[in-house]
């Protein structure tokens, strides 16, 4: 087990004390999956493997108005199974390094994924001077782990791309978009797009939309004229474009999947909410814009464990492997006060929370983190109440009435993330340092340290 601090053996002992506790009495049925889990929790110092699960802007409020309408008030989604909860916070800082309340998914992820916070827009680069840091993903390829991104965003877009790129703004995502990172091209000396670096780096899986960043030709360097997808076909990527090509990639090489243009279309659909509300609605679970072709989150998650495990097993490695999962929708839908997509894309991610677990089931070695980068404007208020703002209500699968409202922007314009604390819950090894309030950068470390990573 590994050396701890003060801090760390008392939780580890309040833990094991609420554990053997729970023993002997009932708990609500799901919301805490046993004793058991929670001593495995800390008697396992070391993982082998992490899948860190990422819902965009998925706040708690998001979290209850997905559960209330689908589980009921009274039911508990995949991600409320967790034996350890606990909360963070993610302000972003200016580049003086004082306190930006309230993050961006740039600046959030470059948290988790750096250790170090920094301003609004950046990937993985120091508030003020503008450099690089070492992300986990880069120091899990360089410790021997398989590593891999999963999402429902463009592959370039800001969570995905704080793992494998280092870039002063996130809108620099392919060779056409550089206007804002003039130091980041390859013509002045830098690393390139999002897109380039993301394949540069040979991260083994890398599966979302964004096919179009893709689709840029480069500008400079080694793989000029060459499309990005081109330049990851000479780096011995297989890129797929479908289903059918994902069940179809062999074990061992690296993988490109590019399921859509730009962000995969969401899975639900239904009436955006309005002023003065709507009348009561039941959200449609489908998307006459979403290819049949795409693979769900879930299916996506799956596949890339297996490969993963796959690419291991083949190398005869002790070491396991990183990967990240994003249900990005999420905060789009919630950005575009559209309740049905945001709660459809927060079930997906649900089920893509269940794969984790249930490898995590047989694989107890496995560390399973779920959290948000941010918090975001839906909030449930009570039928009778009238919103400045925009509000939409839903008839639950209970068969109730639920009256949720938009207002952190004016109608007709984008709403906001919001700089709240958000859920971070975990199960497997070094599990407990979720426990209490922590900060977005300590995700960094727990990681760090569950895997060893020097």
């Amino acid at each position: 087990m590994p050396r701890l601090t003060r801090r760390h053996l008392t939780i580890a002992t309040a833990v094991v004390a609420a554990a053997s506790a729970a023993v002997a009495v009932t708990t609500v049925a799901g919301a805490f999956d046993g004793a058991q889990h929670a001593k495995n929790a800390i008697q396992s110092g070391r993982a082998k493997n992490v899948i860190l699960l990422i819902g965009d802007g998925m706040g708690d409020s998001e979290i209850t108005l997905a559960r209330d309408y689908t589980v009921g008030a009274d039911g508990r989604l995949n991600m409320d199974r967790f034996p350890l909860t606990g909360a963070y916070t993610t302000y972003a800082v200016h580049e003086d390094g004082t306190p930006d309340y309230v993050t961006d998914s740039a600046a959030g992820g470059t948290g988790w994924a750096t250790g170090v916070k920094t301003v609004n827009g950046r990937i993985s680069k120091t508030p003020g001077s503008d450099k690089p840091v070492r992300t986990v993903l880069e120091l899990a390829q360089r410790n021997g782990y398989a590593t891999g991104s999963v999402t429902t965003s463009e592959l370039t877009d800001a969570t995905p791309a704080v793992l494998a790129s280092h870039v002063t703004d996130r809108s620099c995502q392919g060779p056409a978009d550089m206007a804002n990172c003039p130091g980041d091209t390859i013509a002045a000396g830098g690393p390139g797009s999002i897109a380039e670096q993301s394949v540069d780096h040979r991260v083994d899986v890398l599966l979302g939309g964004g096919k179009r960043r893709f689709d840029q030709k480069v500008t400079d360097g080694r793989y000029k004229g060459l499309t990005v997808s081109q330049q990851a076909q000479k780096l011995g990527y297989q890129v797929v474009t479908d289903s059918a090509g994902l069940k179809s990639v062999k074990a061992g090489k690296p993988v490109l999947g590019l399921f859509a243009s730009g962000n995969v279309p969401v899975e639900w659909t239904g009436k955006a909410a309005a002023v003065g509300g709507t009348d009561p609605q039941r959200c449609v679970t489908s998307n006459p814009d979403r290819p049949a072709t795409a693979p769900s989150l879930a299916d996506s998650a799956t596949t890339a464990i297996r490969l993963l495990e796959a690419k291991q097993k083949s190398r005869h490695s002790e070491r396991g492997f990183f990967l990240q999962i994003e249900g990005a929708s999420i905060d789009k839908q919630d950005h575009a006060a559209d309740p049905c997509g945001q709660i459809g894309e927060t079930a997906a991610f649900d089920r893509a929370v269940k794969v984790a677990r249930d490898y995590a089931a047989k694989h107890p070695d496995t560390l399973v983190v779920t959290t948000a980068d941010h918090g975001h404007t839906s909030q449930i208020v009570p039928l009778e109440a009238t919103p400045p703002g925009l509000s939409s209500t839903l008839v639950t699968d209970e068969g109730q009435q639920l009256k949720v409202n938009y207002s952190t922007n004016t109608p007709g314009r984008s709403q906001e993330h919001t700089g709240t604390e958000v859920r971070i819950a975990a199960q497997g090894p070094m599990a407990y340092r979720v426990l209490g309030v922590t900060d977005q950068t300590d995700l960094f470390t727990t990681i760090r340290e569950a895997l060893r990573l020097r």
